[in-house]
């Protein structure tokens, strides 16, 4: 016997306010944990290029340890600077990880004192050749707060 009484049908799917609030709550922790990512990408080029860096200085005193205290020659894209290192480095000579896309695996002589980046071009490395500096041939910011890539 029904007396107008409705029975329940059971409910197979979600309401569009459930919908909404589930997709709020994943914007919101998206907001959240993506920059910490970001961020955390940036210190890991950081913390590459500064082992980067120290890898090829390390290098650039055993040559000189091996040759009576000379440092390696660098002439126009480097060629001859990354064959005179080449036995004191394990595999192939670093790509600078930050700075133009091309030539990020080029060395450019300089001479004087020290050496600061954004050499034309932009990108790579820089060796001076009378104090055998050797820098990322880049002056932009890093992801290190107040610090400059050439300054590593």
């Amino acid at each position: 016997m029904n007396h107008g009484v409705r029975q329940m049908t059971k409910r197979n799917a979600f309401s569009l306010v459930e919908l909404v609030v589930v997709v709020m709550i994943l914007g919101i922790l998206a907001a959240v944990a993506a920059p910490k990512l970001f961020q955390t990408s940036g210190t890991a080029t950081d913390n590459g290029l500064r082992q980067t860096l120290t890898v090829v200085r390390d290098a650039i005193d055993l040559y000189g340890a091996d040759n009576a205290g000379a440092l390696p020659p660098c002439t126009g894209t480097g060629a001859d600077f990354k064959a005179a290192l080449a036995d004191y480095l394990r595999g192939e000579f670093p790509e600078c990880p930050v700075g133009d896309a091309a030539g990020n695996n080029d060395v450019v002589p300089t001479t004087g004192t020290g050496a600061a980046g954004d050499a034309s071009p932009t990108a790579g490395w820089k060796f001076n050749t009378d104090d055998g500096t050797f820098i990322c041939n880049f002056s932009g910011a890093s992801n290190t707060a107040g610090v400059n890539y050439d300054d590593f």
